[in-house]
C-alpha cells in the first residue's frame, strides 16, 4: 500500500510539473507567431500572443513582442503602450539593482532553483534595445524631443548594467572558487563552442551596448542643434564599431556647415529578420556525488539564428542603388550574452546537480521510491532557460542621405519582393523605418507608405500610420 501511495505521489509530482506555465515552450510559441508575421498577418501573430499568454498578470516577453507586432502593424500608440509597460518592469529591476546590489546577487546566485523558473528579467541587450525601439517609434512621427528622452534613458541604463556586471563577475569567481566549479564552455565535449568564439561575437566590447543606438543618439542631438552631446554618441558608435566610414564620417560633419535649406539629412533605418531563439542540449559531465565521479547529462542553451531573412546590402533611392552599413546584429549580441552568462550557467546547473544527486543517493538508500520520485521530478524540472525576445530585429543597416525635400521613393532587393515605399521628405532631419521579415516589408510614420510592385502581390504588408 506504501508503494503504491509513494508511487502515486511521484507521479503526480511529475504531471503537476509538466504541466506548470514554467516549462511553457517558448520558443515553439515563438515560432508559431513569427511564421504569421513572416506571412504579413500580424493580426493572427497578435491573436496567438494573447491566446499564449492568458493571465492576467503579464511578464516582460508578453510586451516586448507586443510591441513589436503593433508597431509592425503600424499601430505606434499601441506599440509605445505596450513598451512603456516593459519599461516599467525594467524600471523596477533598475531600481533593485540600484537600491541593494548585493541582495539581488544573492537572489541570482541561487544554485537550487533552474534559470527558467525564476522571474524573467530580459538580457541586457534587451533592455537597452527596448528604449532604441522606443525611440524609433518617435522618430517616425518626427518627435525628436520624445526620442531624447528614451536616448537618455538608454545611456542611464548602460551605466546601471555595467557597475552590476562588474560586481557580478567578481562575486561569481569567488562562489567558483569555494564551491571547486572549474569547469568552463571550452571544455563541454559537443558544446558548440566556435558559436561562442566567433569574430563577430569576440570583438564585441559587452554584449548590450549597440554602435546603431550611439549613432542614433548622435543623429537625434544633432538634430535639435546640441552638437556637444552628439560627438559622443558618434565617438562612441565608432569605438564599439570601428573602421566604419559612416561613423568616422558623421564626427568630421559636424563641423561642417549646414547644406541647402531645401535638403533634408535623412537617415534610412532597415531593421530585417528576427533575433535568434534559444535552445536546450544536454552534455554529459562527470561530477563527483558522495564520493563517486557520475557521469550526469547536464542541460545548457545554445544560439539558433533565424536564417529566414535573406541578406542584403543595398536599397534603392529614386533608382540610384544606395550602400547599407550594418551597425547592430542581434545575434552577435545574443550570443555575446550567453558567452558572459555560461560561466555562472555552468556554476549554478553544477551545484545544483550534484547537491539533487546526493539528495537523491541519501532518499535512495532509505526509500528506493521517494528516490525514484525525486529522479523523475528532476528530470522534468531540468533544462535550459529558452526564453528571449524573438520579434525583436536582427540586423540594423543604416544609409544617411541629403535629400530635396519632396517625395522619394526607396525600392528594396527582388528577394524581397521588389516592394517600394514612398518617402515624403518635409523635415531638416528626418529617420525613415523600414522593418523586413521574410519576404515582408512593414513600415509606419507620417511620412511614408509602402505600395507592393505589383497589384497581385502578397510580398508588403502596407503599413501606413494614420
Amino acid at each position: 500500500m506504501a508503494s503504491r501511495a509513494l508511487t502515486s505521489l511521484a507521479l503526480s509530482a511529475v504531471t503537476l510539473l509538466a504541466g506548470c506555465s514554467a516549462f511553457r515552450s517558448y520558443d515553439s510559441e515563438l515560432q508559431e507567431t513569427n511564421q504569421q508575421l513572416s506571412a504579413g498577418n500580424v493580426d493572427a501573430a497578435l491573436t496567438l500572443l494573447e491566446k499564449n499568454n492568458r493571465r492576467e498578470d503579464k511578464d516582460l516577453l508578453y510586451y516586448f513582442e507586443k510591441g513589436e507586432l503593433l508597431r509592425a502593424k503600424g499601430d505606434l500608440v499601441g506599440s509605445q503602450t505596450a513598451w512603456k509597460s516593459a519599461d516599467k518592469v525594467v524600471g523596477a529591476w533598475e531600481d533593485s539593482v540600484k537600491f541593494d546590489t548585493d541582495k539581488y546577487l544573492s537572489q541570482f546566485g541561487s544554485f537550487l532553483v533552474n534559470d527558467k523558473v525564476r522571474r524573467y528579467e530580459g538580457y541586457d541587450y534587451e533592455k537597452v534595445m527596448l528604449t532604441t525601439q522606443m525611440a524609433l517609434n518617435l522618430l517616425a512621427v518626427n518627435d525628436f524631443d520624445g526620442a531624447r528622452t528614451e536616448i537618455k534613458k538608454t545611456h542611464e541604463r548602460e551605466a546601471v548594467i555595467a557597475e552590476l556586471r562588474d560586481k557580478e563577475y567578481l562575486k561569481r569567481e569567488d562562489e567558483a572558487e569555494k564551491q571547486g566549479v572549474k569547469t568552463e564552455y571550452k571544455d563541454l565535449k559537443g558544446y558548440p563552442v566556435e558559436s561562442l568564439d566567433a569574430p563577430d561575437v569576440v570583438n564585441l566590447k559587452n554584449s548590450y551596448q549597440s554602435a546603431f543606438s550611439h549613432y542614433l543618439a548622435g543623429f537625434v542631438y544633432e538634430a535639435l542643434g546640441e552638437k556637444d552631446l552628439a560627438a559622443p554618441g558618434y565617438r562612441k558608435a565608432a569605438e564599439l564599431r570601428p573602421n566604419t566610414p559612416l561613423l568616422e564620417q558623421a564626427l568630421l560633419n559636424l563641423d561642417k556647415p549646414t547644406g541647402k535649406t531645401e535638403e533634408s539629412d535623412i537617415l534610412i533605418v532597415v531593421q530585417s529578420g528576427l533575433a535568434p531563439a534559444r535552445d536546450s542540449i544536454r552534455i554529459p559531465l562527470p561530477l563527483p556525488i558522495s564520493g563517486n565521479l557520475v557521469i550526469t547529462p547536464l542541460s545548457f542553451p545554445v544560439i539558433k539564428p533565424d536564417n529566414a531573412t535573406a541578406t542584403f546590402t543595398q536599397i534603392g533611392v529614386d533608382g540610384q542603388q544606395q550602400n547599407l552599413t550594418q551597425l547592430n546584429s542581434t545575434t552577435a549580441m545574443s550570443r555575446r550574452a550567453l558567452r558572459d552568462d555560461m560561466p555562472g550557467i555552468i556554476l549554478r546547473t553544477t551545484v545544483r546537480a550534484i547537491t539533487r544527486g546526493v539528495a537523491q543517493k541519501q532518499l535512495n538508500d532509505v526509500n528506493p521510491l521517494a528516490g525514484l520520485a525525486l529522479g523523475i521530478t528532476s528530470t522534468v524540472m531540468e533544462g535550459a532557460d529558452t526564453r528571449t525576445w524573438r520579434t525583436l530585429p536582427d540586423a540594423t543597416q543604416v544609409v544617411r542621405l541629403r535629400l530635396k525635400q519632396g517625395e522619394h521613393q526607396v525600392s528594396l532587393p527582388n528577394a524581397l519582393g521588389g516592394s517600394q515605399v514612398m518617402v515624403k521628405v518635409d523635415q531638416r532631419f528626418q529617420v525613415i523605418t523600414l522593418r523586413v521579415v521574410g519576404n515582408q516589408v512593414f513600415t509606419s510614420g507620417i511620412a511614408v507608405h509602402v505600395t507592393p510592385p505589383r497589384a497581385h502581390s502578397q510580398a508588403v504588408a502596407s503599413l501606413q500610420q494614420p
